[in-house]
């Protein structure tokens, strides 16, 4: 147990203010998230220093295209989530109990030095919600930068100010994880609201990290084009149209063994129209077709990153990231 931040009392009870559920939290009891606990009328979290996955991946695996294309970070999560996603492909531990979690400790420094060992570029708080761990990945964080390490949340975006004020100078890049653009099929599907995880998205663009926004499509319950359109304009006006936007491919998981797995032809449709609505970088993540992988130039249509199967195989741009053809500034960090 660790003493967690982001809490206030009210009479008995304690209210966490670590994200938009702020739960109320009786005596002995945990939060939503599960891994937050009132003890004796103090807050603490259970996940500090036990990870329940560590592992290197690339730095596209987040998705990151435009964030040090090539490089490779060291990712880790431990239990817990503040969303009960159907369809979530990491259920094993972001619905697991506590008790799955090894008793041994790795505390950030830890963290850090395995960072160091495997001759990685940067840290991704990912595979579940960063935030439920966030004073675990804010110490971590903190010890990672000076080291010249990068730091990036992959989230779904259900945080609040305080705890991203904190984190801001430390935060490098942020991946914000949608799922579609319908409030019905968030609180089914999600437990959650539409309408703070786009609160929280606007959050972290105060953080100034680089950011990079995800959708995941389901078939049949939340791909209407009509609202995935208004999603491209949403993105386009709160972001700008150089935010590099993934449209990714459902996969039956979980509590959700149906509908089937999208069909491509309408990740298609929602990559055209988002194109359409004046967004210049989209991709189609999960179905591993040439086109809708690579980065190509939005004025000349010159190829000026490869990849296949989630890693960077060339890299074709000058030395301040212009098009080599046209010469357009292309906003990509390396």
């Amino acid at each position: 147990m660790y003493p967690a931040r982001y809490w206030k009392k009210e009479g008995e009870f304690i209210r966490c203010e670590l994200c938009p559920r702020k739960c109320i939290i009786p005596k002995g009891e945990v939060g939503f998230c599960r891994v937050r606990k009132n003890i004796n009328g103090k807050l603490y979290s259970l996940v500090y220093g036990r990870p329940s996955s560590i592992g290197v991946d690339p730095i596209e695996k987040k998705p990151f295209y435009h964030f040090h294309p090539g490089t490779k970070t060291l990712s880790f999560a431990t239990v817990g989530c503040n969303f009960r996603c159907k369809f979530c492909c990491n259920w094993e531990i972001s619905q697991a109990e506590i008790d799955i979690l090894p008793q041994k400790e790795v505390l950030p420094k830890e963290i850090v030095e395995t960072a160091e060992k495997e001759k990685v570029q940067g840290i991704a708080y990912t595979y579940i919600e960063p935030t439920i761990f966030f004073e675990y990945a804010l110490d971590t964080a903190k010890l990672a930068k000076p080291k010249g390490f990068y730091n990036v949340f992959v989230t779904n975006g259900y945080s609040m100010d305080k705890p991203l004020k904190d984190i801001k100078p430390f935060l490098d890049a942020v991946v914000i994880d949608f799922k579609g653009n319908n409030e019905d099929f968030y609180r089914k599907y999600s437990s959650a609201e539409l309408k703070e995880v786009k609160k929280g998205a606007l959050r972290y663009k105060k953080t100034n990290a680089h950011i990079e926004i995800t959708n995941l499509i389901v078939p049949g319950l939340n791909d209407n084009l009509d609202e995935l359109r208004e999603f491209a304009k949403w993105v386009k006006d709160n972001f700008g149209n150089d935010t590099p936007y993934h449209i990714l491919r459902y996969f039956p998981t979980y509590k959700m063994q149906k509908p089937a797995a999208t069909p491509i032809e309408i990740l298609k449709k929602v990559y055209n129209i988002s194109k359409e609505e004046g967004l210049n970088y989209v991709y189609l993540g999960n179905i591993n077709e040439e086109k809708y992988d690579n980065t190509y130039c939005p004025t000349c249509g010159e190829l000026l990153i490869e990849r296949r199967f989630m890693q960077t195989l060339k890299i074709n741009l000058t030395k301040d990231n212009r098009c080599p053809k046209c010469g357009t500034k292309i906003p990509i960090i390396r």
